[in-house]
């Protein structure tokens, strides 16, 4: 368990350094044979909602075979997304920057940055920013291909 929260911590803290402009994967400088293992997030989409944004650097779709999802998202200040769970997979999110309150089946614990969760699968969950800035989090689930069941409208305020 130690290996996989440093592991996540030195993901996280190279996402951070490259979402703050320090890219310097880019993907015409990745060998074809690790094409499929090594993604440059300047160069993935970025998912829009109302509340937030979240982007995804590794799973199935992007890393055919992978056993993982990892990505970041944001929420903005003042905002939450929707109430959900992962019916296949657990997450475990690590906040980069900025605090907010994460509820977990009905309880809720304030995080901020350097805090880590682990929410096992089934569990309702969602996280609102209390702060005054953006709060990013590194999110990572079990399964290269995340399931999520919404509970509110993914445009949920």
């Amino acid at each position: 368990m130690r290996k996989i929260a440093a592991g996540m911590l030195t993901l996280g803290l190279w996402l951070a350094c490259a979402d703050a402009g320090e890219k310097n994967v880019a993907k015409s400088s990745v060998p074809a044979e690790w094409r499929d293992h090594v993604t440059d997030a300047a160069q993935l989409a970025v998912e829009q909602f109302s509340w937030g944004t979240l982007q995804w650097v590794c799973n199935g779709k992007l890393s055919p075979g992978a056993a993982q999802t990892v990505g970041l998202a944001r929420i903005l200040p003042g905002q939450k997304n929707p109430v959900h769970f992962h019916p296949n997979c657990e997450e475990v999110l690590h906040v980069i920057s900025g605090k907010g309150l994460h509820s977990f089946d009905g309880r809720t614990i304030e995080l901020k940055a350097g805090m880590t969760i682990r929410i096992p699968s089934g569990t309702k969950h969602n996280m609102v920013n209390t702060g005054s800035e953006p709060i990013v989090t590194l999110i990572s689930f079990s399964s290269g291909d995340r399931k999520t069941v919404f509970l509110e409208d993914k445009a949920t305020k």
